[in-house]
């Protein structure tokens, strides 16, 4: 029995009435101009009706008192921990609930609970964190789309970590506009490593084959994002790659012969001891010797040297506007250097990657063409 304005309240009335009867109560109990007196009956009528044994009349309870900041908490609390889906309409919607106990509402709750609180109008940077440590996967992904949410680059990191696996995670990461350039990068990981473990590559191709289709296709996406990214994310991005180990003499000839001089001054800088300002001076107008002492300090082979210097003498030609090179004849001028000094054997392997290279830019080149005269 709950109390109405002093009238008794029975539950033996039919649940529908009780219903009508419950949201009324809570409009009043939340309406700042209904008398003191009135809303103090609303109140102690809801709390004996927290009890009700129909969850209808308790989610009727909720609908309402999860919109007003002026809910008694003490029955919003209550049904918060209600079955979900009474406590769905306190989760997602009510501002009483802190933020310590949207927390511990991802850290213990169910699925559905955690896909609520990634969906509120407002999640902050810890709140997101929560998520992204040990959310479901479906609220991990309605995270990212919740353009009210406030994620940090280390909980981006953190998802694409553990959940980068997960397309519909991964396909919510590459859509938002603020995903940091190194988690970008850790997908194209996730992908490769699908993509190796796939039983059907593997036997259309065979092992060795799809182990080299894809990792050159990875290398490629790698510049491809680091050539993105910001000038203020360029460094993490190649600390990031370096850290990996994906840094190698082949990532960075590939790098040269592309014409992505920003990154290849990143990568010296990385690998180097000397400093940006140095390096950039290096490569916009040093001398063939000041070049040969930049790639020593950045450890790479002497076999290399040559290749790299014509190419980089190549796009500062480009850049001062006295040719119009492009990858695939810089590709061809560093194929055409190496081929000149075969004395040392490490040439051999040197000469097949340029060759490899020179190619993948001629086919490249064929494919933006033949784009070209579709569209036209």
């Amino acid at each position: 029995m709950y109390i109405e304005n002093g009238a008794p309240i029975s539950r033996t009335e039919p649940v529908s009435a009780r219903i009508v009867k419950a949201a009324a109560l809570a409009q009043c109990c939340i309406d700042q101009q209904e008398p003191q007196q009135s809303r103090a009956f609303a109140e102690a009528s809801l709390t004996l009706m927290l009890d009700d044994p129909s969850p209808k009349v308790r989610i009727a309870m909720a609908d309402v008192l999860s919109t007003s900041a002026h809910s008694p908490l003490h029955i919003v609390t209550a049904l918060a921990a209600d079955q979900p889906e009474v406590a769905g309409y306190i989760i997602a919607r009510s501002p009483l609930l802190s933020e310590a106990d949207l927390i511990d509402r991802v850290s213990f709750g169910a699925p559905l609970i955690q896909l609520l609180v990634a969906a509120r109008p407002h999640v902050s940077i810890a709140l997101a964190a929560a998520i992204a440590e040990v959310g479901s996967f479906e609220s991990v992904a309605e995270l990212l789309r919740n353009s009210c949410a406030r994620i940090a680059p280390l909980s981006f990191r953190r998802i694409a970590e553990r959940c980068g696996h997960e397309p519909q995670v991964r396909e919510a990461l590459l859509a938002h506009p603020q995903l940091p350039a190194d988690c970008r990068h850790l997908l194209v990981v996730k992908v490769g490593d699908a993509l190796r473990q796939m039983p059907l590559v593997n036997r259309l191709l065979g092992e060795r084959r799809a182990a080299k289709l894809v990792g050159d296709a990875f290398v490629r996406a790698s510049i491809d994002i680091a050539e993105a990214c910001t000038q203020q994310e360029l460094p993490a991005v190649v600390e990031h790659l370096r850290l990996r180990g994906e840094v190698t003499t082949a990532f960075i000839i590939r790098v040269v012969a592309g014409g992505r001089i920003d990154l290849f001054a990143a990568l010296m800088a990385s690998l180097s001891d000397l400093d940006e300002e140095r390096i950039c001076s290096i490569i916009s107008h040093g001398r063939p010797a000041a070049m040969v002492a930049l790639l020593r300090s950045a450890g790479l082979s002497d076999a290399t040297h040559a290749a790299l210097i014509a190419a980089i003498e190549a796009w500062r030609a480009v850049a001062n506007g006295r040719s119009k090179f492009g990858p695939v004849e810089v590709s061809a001028l560093m194929l055409e250097t190496t081929g000149k000094s075969r004395q040392l054997a490490a040439n051999d392997d040197l000469f097949a990657l340029l060759r490899s290279i020179h190619q993948e830019f001629m086919r490249q080149t064929a494919r933006d063409r033949l784009s070209l005269m579709s569209v036209a």
